[in-house]
């Protein structure tokens, strides 16, 4: 998923100009006896400021502050959020010149690792963990975990595996959703048979170029060579150009890189490269495109005015990007941030405690809509947006096979790097072969996240 370019040096100096938000008035403290304190009664007698490090800026902080301000005014302690847009090149900076902050919010599996290394990161305690057990499916547990050790409590998720469409042309069209692959595929053939496009897909996204693409593959390879082969290839226990990934680029091609699918609304099979991922869903508004693959996030780039929902009347929804195997469960891709600590003095625990409640979840929630939580200890009617309802439920079904998105858990070099590059190059018309050796030769012989 879309992530910041690793800079190659940054100063001192940069560190400081490139934090774009900071903590904001402390909010007046209530009464910690009072009815609307007694939900934080256990955090209470643990005074003091917790600075809170992430890649949030305006207005996601202001919304992360609102979420906490009760707790703030009911327990006495002070939480400094500082939002800066290359959080994950100066995290480590930070953290190994000394200047590590109470507690950081990263969007990787595989950056929990890289802080663990540095040894400053601290494991979380005992009621950390038991609320993740408790709430959260269990890979989540295992992906903020190192070495059999757990450090991270997952807070805000993403579904990578989701359609956005107009549920207003379907209707006028007489189309229905898809539920599996070749019933989205036969959609698509019966919509360019009338002379239209299906899909409209951008990839540009400055330095993150090419994430759309990535996923791409990433979700064809979970839903066609399953689970177990995923969970390989992203480890790089079999090499990135193994038959069964050159088999879904070659699926991921027959929609991507399809003359009569792409790109909608837009121009041809290479406008991809160059139109931006968050324009590219637009022409569903016009009915000039009918499918675009995006986050379920996506929605709050839609223009204000635009209903989302499934009713015949609604300009847009989601449907789940469908199974290619029966043999699979229900392959979902996801995304998400961990909360990491470096400090375990009592107010810095009481915190994490905290944001890994499902009260704290329910308050974020209830904030702004396009933000959801696998904690599956919140009722889906906390979500009044039906996008993100619909994305929650899909992230606590049973049924779920649950993978983080695979360009997260790969070496930056490649996953934020040459994965990026190389899915860019194909679609300007470079062959799979060609792709997919150029990802493998780049990928680090050292074993090195670098």
């Amino acid at each position: 998923m879309r992530g910041t370019k690793l800079a190659l040096v940054v100063t001192a100096i940069a560190v400081t100009a490139m934090v774009t938000s900071c903590a904001g008035t402390q909010p007046e403290a209530l009464d910690p006896e009072s009815a609307t304190c007694k939900p934080f009664k256990q955090y209470q007698g643990r005074e003091g400021e917790v600075t809170i490090y992430s890649g949030y800026t305006s207005p996601d902080d202001k919304r992360y502050r609102e979420s906490w301000k009760t707790f703030e005014q009911c327990t006495g302690i002070t939480i400094k959020l500082t939002g800066d847009k290359d959080a994950e090149t100066n995290l480590k900076i930070r953290v190994t010149g000394g200047n590590a902050p109470d507690l950081a919010m990263i969007a990787q599996p595989g950056r929990i690792q890289s802080m663990v290394a540095t040894g400053k990161a601290i494991p979380a305690n005992d009621v950390v963990a038991e609320n993740v057990k408790q709430n959260w499916n269990e890979s989540w547990y295992e992906y903020g975990s190192v070495d059999g050790t757990f450090y991270a409590a997952p807070t805000v998720a993403t579904v990578a595996s989701s359609v956005w469409y107009s549920p207003r042309a379907f209707a006028e069209q007489g189309l229905e959703t898809p539920t599996t692959w070749d019933e989205m595929l036969t959609l698509s053939d019966e919509i360019a048979a009338n002379g239209e496009k299906p899909w409209c897909v951008g990839i540009e996204a400055g330095s993150a170029t090419g994430w759309i693409a990535t996923n791409w593959l990433e979700e064809i390879v979970l839903r066609q060579q399953g689970p177990e082969v995923y969970d390989q290839w992203v480890a790089h226990e079999i090499p990135f150009n193994d038959p069964r990934i050159a088999e879904a680029l070659a699926t991921a091609g027959d929609i991507l890189k399809n003359d009569d699918y792409v790109n909608a609304g837009i121009g041809d099979v290479k406008s991809i490269a160059t139109t931006s991922e968050d324009k590219a869903p637009l022409p569903i508004l016009q009915a000039t495109c009918s499918m675009s693959y995006n986050l379920s996030s996506y929605g709050t780039n839609w223009p204000e005015g635009t209903s989302t929902g499934p009713g015949e009347d609604d300009d847009t929804f989601t449907f789940y990007l469908p199974t290619i195997s029966d043999d699979f469960g229900v392959p979902v891709e996801v995304g998400g941030d961990f909360l990491l600590a470096f400090s375990d003095r009592p107010e810095v625990q009481a915190v994490q405690e905290y944001l890994s409640s499902v009260e704290w979840a329910e308050s974020r929630i209830a904030v702004h809509g396009g933000w959801i939580s696998a904690n599956n200890g919140v009722s889906a009617d906390t979500y009044a947006d039906p996008v993100d309802r619909q994305a929650f439920e899909l992230l606590i079904d049973p049924d779920a096979v649950l993978r983080f998105d695979g360009s997260d858990m790969m070496p930056a070099a490649i996953g934020t790097g040459e994965f990026w590059t190389q899915m860019t190059q194909w679609i300007l018309g470079q062959d799979d072969q060609t792709t997919l050796d150029a990802i493998e030769d780049a990928w680090p012989k050292d074993g090195s996240s670098k």
